[in-house]
Order: C-alpha cells, then sequence, then structure tokens
C-alpha cells in the first residue's frame, strides 16, 4: 500500500471517529434537553417556561419551537448517517440536497408569522363535527376535512404545528419521490438529485403552498408514489390515486394516463379504492358533505369578478371581457369552449408522446402511462376554474422531464422562459404579466409537441451527465467511466 493510500486510509479512519464522537455529542445533549424539558413540565407546568422563552414580534413561538426542534433532529439524522457509512460517492449528492432543502425551507418557515389556508380546512373539519354544511371557502371533497375532524380539539395552533410539520415531511418526500421519478425517466441518480434540488430551492409555488399549509406536496407525493409503484404493486399504485383525488380533484384526469396502459386491475383497484376511501366521510357525516361539495363546485363556475393572484382561463377572460361589452353568460361560454380546445390539444400531444415513446422507451409495462403524464398535468392544472400560484407545483414533472429532451437554442431560450414565469418570479397581482402563469404551462405542453417529433437532435443533458461522473470519479479516486 502506499504512502498515499495509508494517508488516506488514516484520515478516514479519523473522520469516522470524529463523526461516531459528534453523534454521540448529539445524543447526550438532546437527552439532556429532553429532561431539562421534562422536569421543568412536571415541577412547574407550563408557566415554568415563562422565564426561558421569549417570543418575538411577528414570530409564531409554536412554529419556532417546531422548526427549531425539526432542524436539530435533522442535524441528529445526518450525522448518524455520516457515522454509520450509509452516505457514499453514490448517494452522496441525494443526501446533500435533500438535507439542504431541508434546512434552508426550515429557516423560511419559521419567520413566518402567518399562515393562510389551514384555517379554512379547521372551519370545515369543525362544521362535519358540528353537523353544519361545509363553508364555500371549503372546495375539495370531504375527505380532508373527514380526517381533520378528529384534531380540531388540539385548537388552532395544534392543529397549525401537525399541519405544518406534514408538509415539512412532505417536502422532504417531494425531493426523494421526483428524484426517483426522474430516474425512471432515464436521468442519472447524480443528475436527478441536482436537478430536484435545485428545482426545490428556488421555486415559488412550493414556499406558497408551504407558506399557506396547503396540501399540494401531500397530493404531489401520492401522485408520484401512484407512478413509481405502477406496476409492481397495482392495488397500492390504484389507493394512493384515489387518495390523491380525494385530497384534490384536479388529480383525476392523470387516470387517462393510467387507461393507456390497458390494465383492467389498476382501474378496478381505482374504483375500489375510491369508493371504499369516500365512504369514510359518509359513514361518519352522512351525504350532506358531497352535496356541499357539489354546490360549491358550481360556485365556482359562476364568480364573476377576477384576482390577477388567480392565473386561470376563467379569471382572464372575467377581467378581459367586460371592456369589450361580453356578457357574463357569453364568456362562460367561451370559457368552456377554450377549455374544451386545451382537452383537444393535450389529449393530441398526449397521444403522441405515448405513441413515439418521447419520454421513456421502456419496453417494460408503464410506458405508455410515463409518456402521457406530462401533458396531462398541463391540464391537471389548467382546466379547474380557479388556479392559485401555488398551483404551479403540479407543473414539476413536465418542467423536469422536458430537460432531457431540448436540443435547440431556441427550445432552451423558450423553455427559460416558461420556467421563470412559472417558477423564478415571486407571486405577484399585475395584470397582465401575472398570467405569465397562465402562458408556461402552454409553452411548456408545445415543447412536449415539439419533443415528440421523429428524428430529432440529441439533446445536450448527457454532457451534463458526463461532468457530473468526472466529478464523482474525481471525488471518489476512481476512473470515470
Amino acid at each position: 500500500m502506499s504512502a498515499r493510500h495509508r494517508r488516506s486510509d488514516g484520515s478516514g479512519q479519523a473522520a469516522k471517529r470524529a463523526l461516531r464522537s459528534a453523534l454521540q455529542g448529539w445524543i447526550a445533549i438532546t437527552l439532556l434537553v429532553f429532561v431539562s424539558v421534562a422536569a421543568i413540565q412536571i415541577r412547574y407546568g407550563r408557566a415554568g417556561f415563562g422565564l426561558l422563552i421569549q417570543q418575538w414580534a411577528f414570530t409564531n413561538l409554536t412554529i419556532m419551537l417546531a422548526a427549531t426542534a425539526l432542524t436539530w433532529l435533522s442535524v441528529g439524522f445526518l450525522l448518524w448517517l455520516l457515522a454509520t457509512g450509509r452516505v457514499t460517492a453514490s448517494n452522496a449528492l441525494t443526501v446533500l440536497g435533500l438535507f439542504v432543502v431541508v434546512f434552508l425551507y426550515l429557516n423560511v418557515l419559521r419567520e413566518r408569522f402567518r399562515y393562510g389556508d389551514y384555517q379554512y380546512y379547521i372551519e370545515a373539519a369543525t362544521a362535519l363535527l358540528e353537523r353544519r354544511p361545509l363553508p364555500d371557502t371549503y372546495l375539495y371533497l370531504p375527505f380532508w376535512a373527514f380526517l381533520l375532524q378528529f384534531i380540531v380539539a388540539l385548537g388552532d395552533q395544534g392543529v397549525l404545528l401537525v399541519l405544518w410539520s406534514l408538509n415539512i415531511l412532505a417536502l422532504a418526500g417531494f425531493y426523494l419521490l421526483m428524484q426517483a421519478t426522474l430516474q425512471r425517466y432515464g436521468f442519472t441518480p447524480r443528475l436527478a438529485a441536482l436537478v430536484t434540488a435545485f428545482f426545490i430551492l428556488i421555486n415559488a409555488p412550493i414556499q406558497r403552498t408551504l407558506g399557506f399549509v396547503q396540501v399540494n406536496l401531500i397530493v404531489m407525493d401520492l401522485i408520484l408514489l401512484a407512478v413509481l409503484w405502477f406496476p409492481r404493486s397495482v392495488w397500492l399504485s390504484a389507493l394512493v390515486m384515489a387518495l390523491a383525488v380525494h385530497l384534490k380533484t384536479s388529480p383525476v384526469v392523470l387516470v387517462l394516463a393510467f387507461l393507456l396502459e390497458r390494465d383492467r386491475r389498476w382501474l378496478l383497484a381505482f374504483v375500489a379504492s375510491f369508493v371504499v376511501v369516500g365512504a369514510f366521510p359518509l359513514l361518519v357525516n352522512g351525504p350532506g358533505p358531497y352535496g356541499d361539495f357539489l354546490r360549491n363546485s358550481y360556485a365556482l363556475t359562476q364568480i364573476t369578478d377576477t384576482n390577477f393572484h388567480e392565473t386561470s382561463i376563467d379569471s382572464l377572460l372575467r377581467f378581459v371581457n367586460p371592456f369589450f361589452g361580453i356578457s357574463a353568460a357569453v364568456t362562460r361560454a367561451v370559457i368552456y369552449a377554450l377549455k374544451a380546445v386545451l382537452l383537444a390539444a393535450v389529449i393530441l400531444v398526449m397521444m403522441r408522446a405515448a405513441k413515439n415513446q418521447t419520454f421513456s422507451a421502456s419496453g417494460q409495462r408503464g410506458v405508455f402511462l410515463m409518456n402521457a403524464l406530462p401533458a396531462l398535468f398541463v391540464l391537471m392544472t389548467l382546466a379547474p376554474p380557479i388556479v392559485w400560484d401555488h398551483h404551479a407545483l403540479f407543473i414539476a414533472l413536465p418542467a423536469l422531464v422536458l430537460l432531457a429532451t431540448l436540443s435547440t437554442p431556441a427550445e432552451w431560450l423558450w423553455f427559460g422562459l416558461a420556467y421563470t414565469l412559472e417558477f423564478v418570479l415571486p407571486s405577484f397581482d399585475f395584470f397582465p404579466w401575472s398570467f405569465g402563469r397562465l402562458l408556461a404551462p402552454l409553452i411548456f405542453l408545445a415543447l412536449i409537441w415539439m419533443a415528440s417529433q421523429h428524428d430529432r437532435p440529441r439533446s445536450s443533458l448527457p454532457s451534463i451527465e458526463k461532468l457530473l461522473s468526472a466529478w464523482a470519479a474525481e471525488t471518489s479516486g476512481r476512473p470515470s467511466k
């Protein structure tokens, strides 16, 4: 063994010993904090913490403590991964990306002192408990409110803590699941980790989702699980897709991609799962909440004003048409016509992408599903009568898989424009520029159509993959392939 290798081994052993010592120190400090907190609680009750904790202006104390605790636990988990040798050259980029994302958002969200949409969820859950109709601010099937009614007793801050923490876990899950999904589309593990981490770190829709404690990340996690589990676990895939639809109705359009696989077992499992999941609110709260959902859904189509913060086709036409003297009834008819055109365009693009195997050329089952999904996510996002900026999270998959198809400077420029409009620009209300979030998915759809052509130039993505492989080989001391 050369002197260089002996020094390397010695340094490696020293690093392992240092990491084990750090992990032991972390455990000791954690136990000390736990014992001290328990002792104060037992001896003095909650009042005993008054001298030890200060609540600054514009700070939510519950969230501050939760962010601090989750950050400290994440540090311990990272030390454990390192000390036990579970971080290797092959997964180092994945682990790095995960903890950068988690640490960043824990700090960003700790600074927020007001959270929004979770209160609508509490109002709906409370209405179910009190046998009152669902409020018109609750626009989902009853299942989410059905679940939350069992924790309403925790109070406003208690429910916020549960949902806030659940969203942090959903964010970590989104990172891992999106990375796994991109690998199924042919991305290397390192490139999938890098792309996913960059996407999450600079992302206005994700910030809005977390800032309003919305359910979008949970829904996306369920959708990605449905994709990853198909066709290996048909019943699990169908179950999580049914849960996604019950949490947010719009994912139902993605079922079309599964239908292209002509898998009767999956369709049967989806229908059965959807009925069983929907039966729980029915048995506990009766049929009324479903009637409320239909009433609230219909009311959305009758809105006459507009909101520059809400960038649906409906909102745009409701603002523009009065300037031309177009009545509300005619405006609604034009909206339905445009959405019919959108549906036809999405189906056309979806079928061509599936036929030409644009995104996935695998000969295994699931190839039609993988190729059809990107276009359907555009339909899922633009078809509803209300499209808030946090809904742009559902454009994540088509945006990221398109990276593997871009080959000309013009395509990269159009992609960059759409990506900036959808994900990079902060949320703002400025007509007509805020409606760039309506234009961006249409650009992505056009790029999918262009990508589905035959005899296209090769993507420039492999060159990026070679650079990552060379970097990994250099850091691990192995020759690159």
